[in-house]
C-alpha cells in the first residue's frame, strides 16, 4: 500500500507550513493510532532521516513505528542503522519490494514519494491511500507527490471524512499506457 498526505493540489508540503498544515484533528490522529502494526514500513533515505531525528529527540511522537520492521532503500546509508528495527537495502528497491511480496509481506509506504512512484510503477502497488488536507499551496507548494507519475487509473475502494474536514481516499491503482481508446 502506498500512504500519502497532500493538498487539494497535490503537495505533500509546504514552506513555512506546519505540519500536516496545522489541520491534523483528534479523528485523524485517532486514525493514525488504530493503524495495524503487522506490516513492513517502506522508506527512502530522506523520510528515514526525517523520522529516525523524530524519534530520536522525541520532537514529534513516532508511536508504534519504533518497534515495527522498517526496511529503508538507500544507496549513501550505511549500516548499521541507528532507528531500532529497520533494516537497509542499498540495492535495486523495485527487486527487494517484488521479492518481499512474493515471501507474502505485508508492506507499506511511508512518505518516500520517488519510491512510491517506482514502486506503483513497477505494478507492486495493491492500494493507494491518500488524505487530502483541504488547502491549495500553489504559491508556496514543495514535493509534487505526482510529478514524474503515469497516467494511473483509480477505483475507489474506500473513503472517510475524518474531522469534519479530511478526505482520506482508498483507490485500487492501475497505471494505464495513456488515455483510454474509444
Amino acid at each position: 500500500m502506498v500512504d500519502v498526505i497532500t493538498s487539494l493540489d497535490g503537495y505533500g508540503a509546504a514552506q513555512g507550513w506546519p505540519g500536516l498544515w496545522g489541520m491534523g484533528g483528534p479523528e485523524y490522529y485517532d486514525w493514525l493510532a488504530g493503524q495495524p502494526t503487522d506490516y513492513t514500513v517502506l522508506m527512502g533515505r530522506k523520510t528515514y532521516e526525517l523520522m529516525s531525528g523524530f524519534a530520536a529527540t522525541g520532537e514529534e511522537d513516532t508511536g508504534e513505528l519504533e518497534s515495527m520492521p522498517k526496511v529503508v532503500f538507500s544507496s549513501t546509508l550505511t549500516e548499521p542503522l541507528g532507528w531500532e528495527n529497520a533494516r537497509l537495502v542499498s540495492g535495486d528497491a523495485v527487486e527487494a519490494v517484488r521479492a518481499m511480496k512474493a515471501d507474502g509481506a505485508r508492506m507499506r509506504t511511508l512518505g518516500s514519494l520517488s519510491l512510491s512512484r517506482d514502486l506503483l510503477m513497477a505494478g507492486l502497488v495493491d492500494l493507494y491511500r491518500v488524505v487530502i488536507f483541504p488547502v491549495v499551496n500553489g504559491a508556496t507548494g514543495q514535493d509534487n507527490v505526482y510529478q514524474g507519475w503515469p497516467d494511473v487509473r483509480l477505483d475507489l475502494v474506500e473513503h472517510q471524512t475524518l474531522d469534519g474536514r479530511l478526505q482520506m481516499l482508498t483507490y485500487r491503482p492501475t497505471v494505464q499506457d495513456g488515455p483510454p481508446h474509444e
